[in-house]
């Protein structure tokens, strides 16, 4: 089994790196410092099992998930995130992932998905399982910000952090004027009108 990690942070990946070595069956473990070295990695060998990190410095890890997925289906991908699992999991799922994990996961649990996953199957874990079934009963409705394309939500989050327009495009590699049409986009849909109520809407649900 080849294993390919993705995450700016050498610490994480060193300490992921231990933990999966003692997985029996496990040929190769790569490390990725961002998303255009994962995908390059990608390019040149074929992986089975992807840990994806979502706060990555050249994109939002949904981004890559989406570009992965499309490009090599078969890689089975398994978000791991310090945000809570009720706020990006189920939009990860949707994409294509596989599995999600908060940082703080146990290790005995991050063995646990990596094996399930490696067969095919999702994993993710019973809090966030009922919290699926409570929305598919329609106990919990839908936020606001489900209803953002992947690059509406990421832009979202960078401007709820305080970047300025022209930040964000150099981080993207997009123009001033492409972003400022995304944030007018996402404060239509949000149904806000300032960037501090951006920030105290992304405060009260834990999105930063």
């Amino acid at each position: 089994m080849k294993i390919l990690i993705c995450d700016d942070h050498k610490i994480v990946r060193e300490g992921l790196r231990q933990i999966l070595q003692q997985l029996e069956g496990v040929t190769l473990i790569v490390e990725a410092n961002d998303g255009k070295e994962a995908l390059t990695f990608l390019m040149t060998d074929v992986f089975d099992i992807m840990l994806l990190d979502i706060s990555l410095p050249d994109q939002n890890g949904l981004e890559v998930l989406q570009l992965v997925k499309s490009k090599y289906p078969s890689v089975n991908v398994l978000m791991l995130s310090m945000h809570p699992q009720e706020q990006y999991a189920v939009r990860a799922l949707k994409l294509g992932a596989s599995g999600y994990l908060t940082k703080d996961t146990a290790s005995e649990e991050l063995l646990l998905a990596v094996k399930r996953i490696s067969t095919g199957r999702k994993y993710i874990s019973q809090a966030l399982a009922e919290n699926m079934a409570s929305q598919l009963e329609g106990n919990l409705p839908g936020q606001k910000h489900d209803f953002l394309s992947v690059r509406e939500f990421d832009i979202m989050i960078k401007l709820a952090n305080g970047k300025s327009l022209q930040k964000i495009g150099l981080e993207l590699c997009i123009s001033d004027k492409t972003v400022s049409t995304y944030r007018s986009r996402i404060m239509t849909k949000m149904e806000l009108n300032k960037n501090t109520e951006l920030t105290k809407y992304c405060l009260g649900n834990h999105l930063i």
